[in-house]
């Protein structure tokens, strides 16, 4: 039995675990544990809360680790113990990932030095700050570090590490139990594809753009 530990903080964005632990928790002989730096309730950045059930020191070995984002991994990125444990675990994971700025944590733990990585794309210009070499792709593999992009992305990634774990086959058959078949509204997911406006917009109210356009 693999264990994954999807790491909380709070302030975390809730998809950014949430929509990963939808798709990992149906992978045969993979066990989720949402872990933070005390067992109990971390709030999301929406206002909801999520259940930690271990703290670091309760998950020392984790095949799987996910590190989600939000605003509050602002804080994350001095949290010594977090930190400290992400860069323990790395050394005998399977697989180091993380969803959206979470990408940012992973940085801070000096785990993506000169390796590619992505992130949200208001988040790409600081995570080459950060030491990594940015890449605007929707996942991107680097050795054993898998990074996504923004929010939703995380589910996609799910499905890729299902497939790495459990096969291809499983991996489409939990897409299809999750009839995870996206037809948006509108195309306006990503940078390249929104209006200007409305990439305008999202840029002058993001926490990246308030200190040196970040």
């Amino acid at each position: 039995m693999r264990e994954l530990a999807l790491v909380l903080y709070e302030g975390f964005t809730a998809l950014d675990a949430i929509g990963p632990y939808e798709v990992l928790s149906r992978v045969p002989d993979l066990e989720p544990v949402f872990v933070a730096s005390a067992p109990g309730p971390q709030r999301t950045d929406a206002g909801a809360t999520v259940l930690a059930e271990a703290g670091l020191g309760d998950v020392p070995a984790p095949e799987i680790v996910l590190v989600p984002g939000g605003p509050g991994q602002e804080a994350a990125l001095g949290d010594q113990a977090l930190l400290g444990w992400l860069r323990q675990v790395h050394e005998r994971s399977e697989y180091t990932t993380s969803v959206c700025t979470g990408s940012l944590v992973l940085a801070a733990a000096g785990l993506l030095e000169g390796r590619r990585a992505t992130s949200h794309w208001l988040a790409l210009e600081r995570l080459g700050e950060m030491g990594a070499h940015p890449v605007a792709e929707r996942i991107v593999q680097d050795g054993k570090i898998i990074t996504c992009a923004g929010v939703s992305a995380g589910i996609d990634m799910g499905l890729d590490l299902a497939a790495r774990l459990a096969g291809e086959p499983v991996a489409r058959a939990i897409q299809l139990g999750l009839e995870y078949d996206p037809q948006p509204p509108w195309d306006a997911g990503s940078p390249a594809k929104a209006q200007p406006e409305t990439v305008a917009l999202l840029r002058a109210a993001s926490r990246h753009a308030l200190d040196g356009e970040r």
